[in-house]
């Protein structure tokens, strides 16, 4: 199954970055390619069942996944119920760094479905989904490191 990781180191505390990473619900608002992203169940604080729309390179993907949430190791597990894909699942994380910033993780293992056409579609996926992530990590980074109107840095 091929696999996507992507890191982007953040100059914001841990806990901080980790707030705006279980926050999915507001991931439409600085993301550019997600269409919306709903919490449709939440068994507890650490089980929910989310939806999403995402675009990825001219089409829009759809599903549905459980999360796991630890927010002691700052990290979300989850797995795909339904969807457009075969197989879609892997972890958000947030990882403190000597200077007091962190580094912010998705990665992802995926397969496509189409067992004839795999071979020839999984890089290209794989490449999809891997600028998907940069972007919204990127997002991300420049949500959190945004400096607000009239305060100085």
């Amino acid at each position: 199954m091929p696999r996507v990781e992507v890191d982007l180191p953040i100059a914001v505390p841990p806990d901080v970055a980790w707030a705006a990473v279980v926050d999915v619900e507001s991931y439409q608002r600085c993301m550019e390619s997600v269409d919306s992203v709903v919490i449709t169940d939440r068994a507890d604080d650490r089980h929910r069942t989310t939806a999403w729309s995402v675009r990825l390179k001219g089409s829009v993907l759809c599903w549905t996944e459980d999360e796991v949430i630890d927010p002691a190791a700052r990290r979300f597990d989850f797995c795909q119920t339904s969807g457009d894909l075969g197989e879609f699942l892997g972890h958000w994380a947030v990882v403190p760094t000597a200077d007091g910033g962190c580094v912010v993780s998705l990665h992802v293992d995926f397969d496509i479905g189409i067992p004839l056409l795999a071979e020839m579609l999984n890089s290209v996926a794989a490449d999809a989904l891997r600028e998907n992530a940069e972007q919204m990590l990127q997002a991300l980074q420049a949500r959190l490191t945004a400096v607000p109107q009239g305060v100085a840095r």
